[in-house]
């Protein structure tokens, strides 16, 4: 029987990316020079199943890699060595490589193999300066401290001919868990010359036989001088789903057989043995199989002639863990069944109301359709839930990225996180990586000052960067926030109107001074780094995240810090919108955009420079944009913006009043993509079914703002000053 092992890819990705978040965050909390036991212990363990399951699976780099990872691990769990910041850097920088690798793997691509070769002379200088001849370490001085030839009888075999008789009987279960016991001896095989025997006894007759359950038995007879802790290595992935004995050469004595033990032959947990005259010629009633493995010369040619197809088979059963699935609770899954039950119980009941309708049954229709209606909102919320993923996908990458940057910079940094459990969709998770990205960064560069600027200052000498999230409102709200020397209000100022961003005579408020550091190519920098100073970056943070539907906010103190808050959607398949009348048309206009609506005076109207046509809200005046005209409405309804709506919108700081005919109620809105559909179309965001079976677009608030811009400088203002 043939088992498709690629099935199972995508599964083992998923734990190992787990497994490598799981070292990063140990070896970050780590503090040197004072060890715990438990946090040591994860991070071996997570090592320790990488490298297992990639042995399973048939990723020998990836195993081999992730061993000598373990194998400094080890030595730290057994205490016969420190984890000095030395070893750890070089753990995060082995950490970096192992999650290239099993990209490379997912994708049934080619790794960096110089790379990676650098990292396991990185890894083999720190375990105890043992470098190959082809600059990669070797690994026996590794696993064993000194050179076989001069170890002692516990790690090598006795014996005249080196070597170790191995008994492997497999559960009936392990095909169930993944495992494979040929791809163990396979890699068994790799270690040196390898015997093989396989028992057939437990095979059943051909009408008993379950394809799922694992029947056979192998006694192993490996003739190579390895230490035993390398070849009980390959079989403790499957520690409690075999029975496995292990035995120098040398030694005469084999286990007994497992029947003559008195093993339960149902559930085969039962020792793994035979005699030697079994080795040699097999037993009375039990056939043999006999082969002698290949030397390995022979075998490393089939490989390199077998791995294009085992390119195409990993590719085959790679799928991307960040794209294509998503972990969900049971609990969410039992909701949504229990809801799907709930709908089929009131579908059942409108059709036998249906079969036989008169108006006497009028009361329970409506009875029914309300609750097909609350049931239908109460399942398109559980559907919704499943698409919820914690932000701490998104927070775990800054641990990392605090603590290689701070060192880069020369500067003491602490991160501080809460609210990583809060829970957002995981589209709005994928997309909001960048933009935070690049606000920690520039945290770190511009606000936290070095630790000699903070002790003269008469702060601390580590700074620290805040990051939190929240729900509030039916939002998302993400706060950055740091302890530095706060944005220079009047460095921004200067070098705004050295560009010609502002002129002398515009008297800009803090908010609005803050907000010029969100001009594209906008930098007050006084030198280029790998880290900032190019003027590219915020300007994208601001378009990334009003794409999304949110708005970021600027709070800055002089020598006290910067805030950046930033207020995003839930979720991007259903947002709650104001469903407004252009002419002959409904629009949506998203609702986290819309600070408020208002019906405009006569007087408030006005004219400003550089402004065109615009009406006074409070202490402001605000841009007036005609919506007919913008998308082109025929028939507009009313083209006097008095007898009209002004909606007041905020989009990239900046606050318009979009005029249309009339608001016509709030609702959610399930979004639908017009690119997709139809074609990309400016101002247009997506579009929507409304309840009348009608269509309505979505607008896209910060792109109907750019082509009111545009048309400004083409159309004069149709509404001259007012008194």
């Amino acid at each position: 029987m043939h088992i498709d092992m690629a099935q199972f890819h995508q599964v083992f990705f998923e734990e190992s990316f787990d497994g490598l978040d799981a070292i990063e965050s140990g070896l970050l909390d780590f503090t040197p020079g004072e060890p715990d036991p438990e946090a040591i212990n994860a991070i071996f363990r997570a090592a320790h199943s990488i490298k297992g399951g990639a042995g399973t699976f048939g990723f020998s780099r990836i195993s081999d890699f992730t061993h000598l990872m373990e194998t400094l691990l080890g030595e730290v769990r057994e205490g016969k060595r420190r984890l000095d910041e030395e070893a750890s850097n070089v753990l995060l920088a082995s950490v970096d490589v192992l999650r290239e690798m099993l990209t490379a793997a997912r994708d049934g691509a080619e790794p960096d193999a110089p790379r990676i070769d650098a990292q396991r002379e990185a890894l083999a200088q720190i375990l105890d300066g043992a470098v190959s001849s082809h600059g990669a370490p070797d690994p026996e001085p590794i696993l064993a401290g000194p050179p076989l030839a001069q170890a002692s009888a516990e790690q090598v075999p006795s014996g005249e001919t080196p070597g170790w008789k191995i008994g492997f009987r497999p559960h009936r279960h392990l095909f169930r868990t993944g495992n494979d016991p040929l791809r163990i001896i396979r890699e068994l095989g790799e270690l040196g010359e390898l015997e093989v025997v396989c028992d057939l006894g437990g095979l059943p007759a051909l009408d008993a036989l379950e394809p799922e359950d694992s029947h056979l038995a192998w006694n192993l007879v490996l003739h190579a001088a390895v230490p035993e802790e390398e070849v009980r290595d390959l079989f403790e992935w499957v520690e409690g789903d075999c029975d496995f004995s292990l035995q120098p050469l040398g030694e005469h004595s084999i286990p007994a057989d497992p029947t003559e033990a008195g093993a339960d032959p149902e559930t085969g947990q039962h020792p793994v043995s035979q005699n030697d005259a079994d080795t040699q010629g097999g037993r009375e009633g039990r056939p043999q199989l006999k082969m002698l493995d290949r030397p390995p010369e022979r075998r490393q040619d089939d490989d390199r002639r077998q791995e294009p197809e085992r390119r195409r088979e990993r590719a085959a059963g790679a799928n991307p863990v960040g794209g294509n699935s998503i972990r969900v609770d049971t609990d969410k899954i039992d909701t949504l069944i229990n809801m799907v039950g709930e709908l089929v119980i009131t579908q059942s009941m409108l059709g036998v109301l249906g079969e036989d309708f008169s108006m006497q049954k009028l009361a329970r229709l409506k009875e029914g359709l309300a609750q097909l209606e609350r049931h239908t909102r109460e399942l398109q919320e559980s559907v919704m839930r499943i698409r919820m993923l914690p932000i701490s996908f998104t927070f775990s990458r800054f641990p990392r990225l605090v603590h290689d940057l701070g060192k880069q910079l020369g500067k003491r940094i602490e991160l501080h996180m809460s609210g990583e459990n809060t829970e957002v969709d995981k589209t709005v998770i994928e997309k909001i990586g960048d933009p935070l990205v690049h606000l920690i960064r520039n945290s770190i560069d511009h606000g936290i000052e070095r630790p000699e600027e903070r002790l003269a200052a008469g702060k601390p000498e580590t700074g620290h960067v805040y990051l939190s999230a929240e729900h509030r409102a039916g939002n998302i709200m993400i706060e950055i926030r740091d302890d530095g020397r706060g944005l220079g209000r009047d460095r921004i100022l200067q070098r705004a109107r050295e560009r010609g961003l502002v002129s002398a005579e515009d008297n800009l408020n803090d908010k609005q001074i803050y907000d010029l550091v969100f001009k594209p190519g906008f930098s007050t920098a006084e030198e280029v780094s790998d880290v900032s100073g190019r003027g590219v970056g915020m300007d994208v943070v601001q378009r990334n995240i009003n794409e999304l539907g949110g708005s970021i906010e600027i709070d800055s103190r002089p020598g006290q810090g910067t805030r950046f808050t930033i207020r995003l959607p839930l979720t991007l398949a259903i947002l709650d919108g104001q469903a407004i009348r252009v002419g002959d048309e409904t629009y949506i206009v998203p609702l986290v955009s819309i600070v408020e609506s208002i019906q405009v005076e006569p007087d408030m109207l006005g004219q400003v420079a550089g402004k065109g046509e615009t009406f006074r809200l409070r202490d402001e005046y605000l841009p007036i944009v005609r919506m007919h005209a913008v998308l082109d409405v025929p028939n507009p309804g009313k083209t006097q913006v008095e007898q009209g709506i002004v909606v007041v919108v905020e989009s990239g700081g900046s606050r318009w009043g979009l005029f249309v005919d009339d608001l016509l109620g709030q609702q959610q809105v399930v979004i639908k993509s017009l690119e997709a559909n139809y074609q990309r179309i400016a101002g247009i965001s997506g579009a929507t079914v409304l309840g009348d079976g009608s269509v309505a677009l979505i607008l896209d608030i910060p792109g109907i703002t750019r082509l009111a811009t545009q048309a400004s400088h083409e159309h004069e203002p149709q509404i001259s000053l007012s008194a």
